[in-house]
């Protein structure tokens, strides 16, 4: 009994410096405040837009893209923008159930470069900003930003996230059903694609929907002509010399389709561009070659092709591409694209070799990719796929 009695006044006596001792360890064995955040849940670090719905509180830096101005709890206008004070971003540029999204107050600071009413070509684009993590609009948001910066991409999460897509990702479901096929395949599935669920507009609308897909990322005051390349006021739109019109990228006569809604007015071959430009091109092919345009730096034609300025050759090929996949028969004419030029009013557009060399040798841009998330996003609800996957034409014209 003694031998008992003694070991438990041992551990009675022990058990406090025991714990001391412990609570010690746990101290010094503390992760650095300079660690990364996996490491250190404490750190700063920038979160998805999935993972600042749920963790409304304190202050935070959270990266997703532009999608759309918050109106109220459960609207989002992505287009028409009615102000500059609030935007919406997301984890997916296509996003658009606001379920998924965090309102954006834009405080005056920020308003100029921000807000979308004055800058609606921010669409799409990749934003960083940081603030306070608090409702607005009733709705998951971030209020009093301290640094808003455009660029860069959506962060990768910590494990216990919401995977965040890259501009490619963002698209895989999309084109969920083109994955792994090439050729007529290929082209029947993506024709598929392109052409379900699709919103047309009216040609009057194309106006005010080519000042948004086409305005001047420099200057929200004006739209860049496709061919001239030059920065020309919104509000010069018309029919006179010194206006700019909306160019038939594909030629209305190489099909027939006039201006009615369809492929007349399909946003993804409509650009503006300046009156007299606009005519000199008229209803030609486009091929390599032709004598300089005056009017139009860079631009050369002949009696019956036009090459464009280098910086949009492949936007054009991309536009042409589109153009025969998106409408085949039917309804519309069956576009396709002929390896010659002069075709005159047959629906076909040429020439091939040319639109093909000019996708592989000026890729997609900004400028380009922009546009093409805008007109889904905001207007036809359909994608170009040339843009997101240009390796696609070689998969289907060779």
């Amino acid at each position: 009994m003694s031998g008992l009695t003694s070991h438990r006044r041992v551990v009675a006596l022990t058990m406090p410096a025991l714990l001391s001792v412990l609570a010690l360890a746990i101290t010094l064995f503390r992760v650095p405040a300079g660690a990364p955040p996996q490491m250190h849940p404490a750190a700063a670090a920038t979160m998805t837009v999935a993972q600042a719905i749920s963790s409304q509180s304190g202050t935070g830096t959270v990266a997703g893209y532009i999608v759309g101005e918050p109106t109220a709890t459960n609207t989002v206008l992505f287009s028409g923008f009615t102000g500059d004070t609030a935007l919406a971003i997301a984890d997916s540029s296509s996003e658009t159930d606001t379920a998924d999204m965090l309102y954006v107050q834009i405080t005056s600071a920020y308003r100029s470069s921000f807000g979308l009413r004055s800058n609606p070509g921010l669409i799409g684009d990749a934003l960083t900003v940081t603030g306070t993590l608090t409702a607005y609009f009733t709705h998951a948001g971030l209020k009093s930003p301290s640094a808003m910066t455009l660029g860069g991409s959506t962060p990768t999460p910590t494990p216990t996230g919401t995977a965040t897509p890259t501009p490619t990702g963002s698209t895989s479901a999309y084109y969920a059903a083109a994955a792994g096929k090439s050729g007529e395949s290929l082209k029947d599935a993506l024709h598929g694609i392109i052409s379900s669920g699709v919103t047309t507009l009216s040609y009057d609308a194309v106006w005010n929907a080519l000042k948004a897909t086409d305005q001047d990322p420099s200057n929200s005051a004006n739209v860049i002509l496709l061919y001239s390349g030059t920065s020309r006021s919104k509000s010069l739109n018309g029919g006179d010399a010194g206006d700019w019109n909306r160019e038939h990228v594909w030629a209305q006569s190489h099909g027939d389709f006039g201006t009615s809604a369809g492929p007349g007015t399909d946003l993804h071959h409509l650009r503006p561009e300046d009156v007299q430009v606009n005519s000199v091109r008229g209803n030609k092919d486009f091929d390599n070659g032709g004598t300089a345009v005056s009017t139009a730096p860079g631009n050369r034609t002949d009696a019956d092709s036009w090459e464009p300025r280098a910086a949009v050759r492949g936007d054009v090929a991309r536009m042409i591409f589109y153009m025969a996949v998106r409408y085949e028969g039917g309804s519309y004419p069956d576009l396709e694209v002929d390896d010659v030029t002069g075709s005159g009013t047959a629906p076909r557009m040429g020439r091939l070799s040319a639109l093909r060399q000019w996708n592989q040798q000026d890729p997609p841009d900004a400028f380009e990719k922009r546009r093409n998330e805008l007109i889904y996003s905001s207007y036809q609800r359909n994608r170009n796929p040339f843009i997101d996957h240009p390796e696609w034409v070689t998969a289907i014209f060779g």
